[in-house]
């Protein structure tokens, strides 16, 4: 199953720096989660290098290239189902040809061009990972839509853009890689022209969540470990910094609550893996990748740390799946928000 996962790392740009990396990354959580302080703005960019040089490639390998999360409903397929739900921000930013659209955090680019093609519009992806970023260029030139995307390496708390440059702003399941809401929306708000709109799937813990219940907090922790972030916001607390920074909050709903029938967001995580929405996100396909890879690196046919990554993100998959079942976080806190004119 690891044979693609192990030619893409042998491709990587970075091999011999894999094991340092993952290294270093899991000393910085620990030393930001033991920090009164937390993750500030001078050091959120270098942690999430950190994070997303090493972890990519894994993403991409077991989850496609939409780095987010879809309920489903019966009868449709993994990528149906994240596809719709990249329509629906568009649809709801009312996004069409001849606007340009700013993508805070665009990872490598799988959102962007779905989005670009479905309305028309040209997105400008922002992201401060390079390796990312050579990615989303390679997509978007294979797709033929380098008309309709372009990007930006720099932080997204300091878009390189004049203000008011954009007729929309989006995040999809990336705004939560900042140190702090205020920061990263009152960015948005500064990008925005005035009378248009930011909307964005945001992770936060919901009010099932409790602070003083051990489980909940090892969940948590885990999942933090595991996917790069060292907090999580909840709803209330997303909804007042919108506010504080200017915005006026249009519309706000959990996507993950169904209003029907519908198959969980983090299903493909605890499916027992011999399914039609993703064998490699399972988790017998997530410990069979592990397993492959322990003897791969032992051969040294992918880079030492290979393993220590994979075992990384297990625990985050493992958390995201049993914090989804308990129902103390939902990865689709969807808003609408609009920059007074």
């Amino acid at each position: 199953m690891s044979d693609k996962l192990a030619n893409i790392l042998k491709k990587s740009g970075s091999t011999e720096a894999v094991d340092p990396t993952i290294r270093e990354y899991e000393r910085r959580f620990r030393q930001l989660k033991n920090s009164d302080s937390g993750s500030g703005e001078d050091d959120h960019e270098e942690f999430n290098n950190l994070y997303y040089d090493v972890a990519t490639d894994f993403y991409e390998y077991g989850w496609g290239r939409s780095f987010h999360f879809a309920p489903r409903v019966a009868g449709e397929s993994l990528e149906a189902s994240i596809k719709r739900h990249e329509h629906f921000l568009a649809h709801k930013l009312e996004l069409r040809p001849g606007m340009v659209v700013a993508d805070l955090g665009c990872g490598i680019g799988g959102p962007l061009l779905e989005i670009a093609r479905f309305s028309g519009a040209k997105v400008v992806g922002v992201n401060s990972n390079a390796y990312q970023l050579e990615r989303a260029r390679k997509l978007a030139e294979e797709a033929k839509l380098t008309h309709l995307a372009d990007f930006l390496h720099c932080d997204f708390l300091n878009v390189d853009a004049p203000d008011e440059s954009f007729d929309a702003v989006y995040g999809i399941e990336a705004t939560c890689c900042a140190p702090d809401k205020e920061s990263i929306y009152g960015e948005a708000f500064r990008l925005l022209k005035p009378g248009q709109c930011f909307a964005a799937h945001e992770w936060c813990l919901t009010d099932r969540f409790d602070a003083e219940n051990p489980l909940h907090l090892k969940i948590k922790n885990n999942l933090l470990l595991g996917t790069g972030l060292t907090d999580l916001d909840d709803q209330p607390t997303v909804d007042h910094a919108l506010k504080s920074v200017g915005f006026e909050i249009l519309e706000t709903r959990d996507l993950a609550i169904p209003t029907g029938p519908s198959i969980p967001w983090y299903q493909p995580l605890v499916s027992p893996g011999f399914s039609l929405t993703g064998m490699r996100a399972s988790a017998i396909g997530r410990w069979m990748t592990t397993q492959s890879l322990r003897v791969l690196e032992a051969l040294r046919v992918v880079p030492q740390g290979a393993v220590r990554v994979s075992e990384t993100l297990n625990i985050g998959a493992e958390g995201l799946a049993e914090a989804g079942k308990l129902g103390i976080f939902t990865p689709a806190y969807f808003f609408l928000a609009r920059k007074p004119d």
